[in-house]
């Protein structure tokens, strides 16, 4: 599924960024080698963070 259909980013590229250390948006880009275009991509990418943020936490209590 993709999450960002401007840069052709599918969810697993971004969880692949999340997973080496992205926190925000920008270096999920940075990461993919691409840019922001339409940034609609931008809240789905903010909440896949928060997710991963939560499980993380989870996981080290």
């Amino acid at each position: 599924m993709y999450v960002c259909n401007c840069n052709g980013l599918r969810k697993r590229d971004v969880a692949f960024a999340i997973e080496a250390g992205a926190t925000r948006p920008r270096e999920i880009f940075q990461r993919n080698q691409c840019e922001a275009q339409c940034a609609k991509c931008v809240c789905e990418m903010r909440q896949m963070i928060s997710e991963s943020r939560e499980a993380f936490a989870l996981a080290a209590e």
